[in-house]
């Protein structure tokens, strides 16, 4: 396996409007292994701070939902050919936090608020599912996880099968669900925030993330 934890030095995407729809541009990147830190849907602006002296990314984002026919989020991402493995801890911080808000690990076939995905999210009161979109503006659809508030996710992907595990205190690392979605060409890869609050902004850390690949597949340039 190809660890792409350090080194990438990608040239930053130029995104242009998606079926009509005004896609945010990118802060420059890199930041940390990701290329850029992009607003998707209708949200406050969102951001994404690195600290290389912990390899934590601090991510404060908003929007109503990642779920229905589209989305309103923060990501932060890289774009990725082929098979590849995403793992991140994820911290809230303490006191109070809405229900439904979620941070998630994420494989997305455009920054399109209505692009087919997989995902493995953690909610703020702890539950964890794999989300999915099969097709362009098509309904959301999820799994719960028999974990309940993990620290470690992982997603996984091998051709256009999703699988998605949390970790258990010793490191553990177990599956709880598998979905498909057909994706073409270069994907983004990610990390991401939602608020559930339209109006409001909210903000979680990742850490310990990492991508890995197979020998012989690479980013994306």
């Amino acid at each position: 396996m190809i660890n792409i934890w350090h080194g990438l030095n990608l040239a930053l995407a130029v995104l242009l409007p998606v079926s009509g729809i005004d896609v945010a541009q990118p802060t420059p990147g890199p930041i940390g292994i990701f290329t850029g830190s992009t607003d998707i849907g209708k949200t406050l602006k969102g951001s994404t701070v690195f600290d290389p002296a912990t390899g934590s990314y601090q991510m404060t984002g908003g929007g109503a939902d990642m779920w229905g026919a589209e989305d309103a989020f923060h990501l932060t991402w890289v774009k990725v050919s082929g098979d590849a493995t995403l793992t991140a801890d994820v911290h809230f911080p303490a006191g109070v936090k809405v229900p439904l808000e979620k941070a998630v690990l994420i494989f997305r076939q455009s920054l399109d608020p209505a692009s087919p995905y997989a995902d493995i999210a953690i909610h703020g009161d702890g539950h964890i599912t794999i989300q999915y979109r099969h097709v362009a503006g098509g309904v959301t659809g999820d799994v719960v996880a028999p974990e309940h508030g993990a620290v470690r996710l992982q997603i996984e992907r091998k051709g256009n099968v999703f699988t998605t595990s949390t970790g258990s205190p010793d490191g553990k690392l177990t599956a709880f669900s598998s979905t498909t979605v057909e994706m073409q060409g270069p994907v983004y890869v990610g990390i991401g925030f939602c608020s559930h609050n339209a109006d409001g902004l909210a903000g979680v850390t990742f850490s310990n993330v990492k991508i890995d690949q197979p020998a012989g597949a690479a980013a994306a340039r």
